[in-house]
């Protein structure tokens, strides 16, 4: 697949822990979310990991956004248009390393900050939020 590489796997394997709570969705909605994404891909964007994204990050934050809608409990829109997450196997073209997981964290621990008070996120789920985004994060690491 990449013959030119390789492919690091870290030891822990894929998030074992439970994802996020489906409850999510119901308190903040669509448009909570996709304005959460939209900032973080703001974030994104102004970080040393910018090259790791496509040209059009507009595009880039709305697929995420639909996936973190069906990851909150919404709809399952980012199915239906793109198929199964595969996260780490869509992930894989892209050089990701340690360094670049935690600028990738960093932005999004960024746009957390006030989250209840910015996109209606239940606080009470919050820190749940983050501990899966430390788990889903490090199983897309995949260079050294």
């Amino acid at each position: 697949m990449f013959p030119d590489r390789v492919i690091y796997t870290p030891p822990g394997g894929p998030p074992q822990g439970p994802g996020p709570s489906r409850e999510i969705y119901g308190q903040m909605g669509e448009a909570n979310v996709f304005r959460m994404i939209s900032d973080f891909y703001r974030e994104l964007e102004a970080s040393e990991i910018r090259p790791l994204f496509p040209p059009d990050m507009e595009a880039s934050s709305r697929k995420t956004a639909l996936f973190f809608v069906m990851l909150f409990g919404g709809p399952p829109t980012y199915i239906q248009r793109y198929g199964p997450p595969r996260m780490r196997a869509r992930h894989l073209p892209f050089e990701i390393d340690e360094r670049a997981r935690r600028v990738w964290l960093a932005c999004f621990e960024k746009t957390l900050d006030d989250a209840a008070a910015k996109y209606d996120f239940p606080a009470q789920h919050l820190e749940g939020f983050k501990e899966f985004l430390r788990s889903f994060s490090a199983w897309m690491v995949n260079k050294r």
